[in-house]
């Protein structure tokens, strides 16, 4: 059998499997971040959480789909190894870049929403004060 086809076989196996899995990671635990950031608007975080979810899903494995050609001819295990190894640590730098994109804008939003929250006055004015100093 051929290594090049060995290594596209462990290569899209490894890259699926972690991209599931971190979208699955992701969804689960963001969820909770989502409804801070949507003012605990709990329909809202889940819809939202589902379209992240499926962004990921299609921008990492249309990456994963593309990045799959080899270089060069495989033609021994050791380079199998390598050739498997370098594509993956691409791949698991490109999901780290989208999750660190995803957690800054969304935290952008929620620091937007802190700040909104915070500018409202506690009680509203219960009366006016008289200036004092010059009449």
């Amino acid at each position: 059998m051929d290594l090049t086809v060995v290594a596209y076989v462990v290569y899209s196996l490894v890259s699926v499997g972690l991209t599931v899995w971190v979208a699955r990671t992701l969804s689960r635990n963001g969820r909770i971040f989502l409804s801070d950031v949507l003012r605990g608007n709990e329909t809202l975080a889940d819809a939202v959480n589902h379209l992240l979810v499926v962004g990921f899903y299609l921008v990492n494995l249309g990456f994963v789909a593309l990045y799959l050609n080899a270089d060069s001819a495989i033609t021994s295990p050791r380079e199998v190894f390598e050739a498997v190894s370098a594509k993956l640590g691409v791949v698991l730098l490109v999901l780290g870049a989208l999750h660190l994109g995803n957690v800054f804008v969304l935290n952008r939003f929620r620091r937007r929403g802190v700040m909104e929250r915070e500018q409202l006055p506690p009680v509203a004015p219960q009366g006016w004060v008289a200036p004092t100093g010059r009449v």
